[in-house]
């Protein structure tokens, strides 16, 4: 019975679904996390009769045919880059991206450009910026030792005030990339996404430019997960999981039925 499988591909679907939304919900206190969401296809249908055959020797035209379909599959998982909110922490190398843009990370051994809109950036020992991780934030920008105060405007240049100076002194400047199709980005964990062919290459410039969003220093961004939406969510999907796996069920009476026939 084709049922089964039907039943057995709906039941597969919602599952992949419930594994999306639960990671959404696992992530909504993450920073600058963006949601998934999974989107499904039907399946090959079997054409028990094609629709505009011919149905006569004077070519009278089938109108709709009997066609059946043969299940669901999951065609993607798409991620949502709408941003979230920001909230403000205060600290001087939290930075957050107001608009499009990602901050650009080197990865270590040489493996390349990583792309975050995560901010919450430190210093290491040497008074390189640096993410949580320790990779170095690109362009590389040095805080001096003696640095007593740190400013990042919204056009990405980093200013430091020295001990004993009344001047500020420029240390440098960010870059954000963007990219035509942010949904193409890999997720590579650690809020690191690479760039892929569907991404298409990185444009970059500097921040607050057009087409690139502004930094604000001492904000990060949050996650863009709305908790009741989720929620709603998966009570739908655990209720579609159910009806396909009522489909199961009925499909193994009905063929229970028949082999009790006598």
């Amino acid at each position: 019975m084709r049922s089964l499988h039907i039943g057995a591909t709906g039941m597969l679907a919602q599952q992949t679904n419930v594994d999306v939304i639960s990671n959404n919900i696992a992530n909504m206190n993450t920073t600058a996390y963006t949601k998934r969401r999974a989107e499904f296809n039907d399946l090959l249908y079997q054409n028990i009769i094609r629709p505009g055959s011919a149905s006569s020797a004077d070519n009278t035209i089938v109108p709709s045919g009997i066609q059946l379909g043969l299940g669901v599959k999951t065609a993607a998982v798409y991620r949502i880059t709408d941003g979230g909110s920001l909230t403000n922490t205060g600290n001087d190398l939290d930075l957050a991206i107001k608009g499009r843009g990602y901050f650009q990370v080197e990865l270590p051994e040489g493996k390349g450009i990583a792309y975050t809109r995560d901010g919450a950036f430190q210093r290491n020992g040497d008074g390189v910026i640096v993410t949580h991780d320790g990779y170095v934030v690109q362009p590389e920008i040095t805080i001096p030792e003696d640095a007593t105060e740190v400013f990042v405007n919204s056009s990405g240049e980093v200013w430091v005030k020295q001990d004993g100076e009344t001047d500020e002194i420029n240390v440098g400047q960010l870059e954000l990339a963007t990219f035509v199709n942010e949904a193409g980005l890999e997720a590579m964990g650690n809020n690191l996404f690479l760039e892929t062919q569907a991404s298409g290459a990185p444009v970059l410039d500097n921040p607050d430019s057009e087409g690139f969003g502004a930094v604000l220093q001492g904000y990060l961004a949050t996650s863009n997960v709305n908790p009741v939406t989720e929620i709603t969510e998966l009570v739908s999907a655990q209720r579609a999981y159910e009806m396909n796996s009522k489909i199961i069920s009925t499909s193994d009476q009905m063929l229970n039925t028949i082999n009790q026939l006598k």
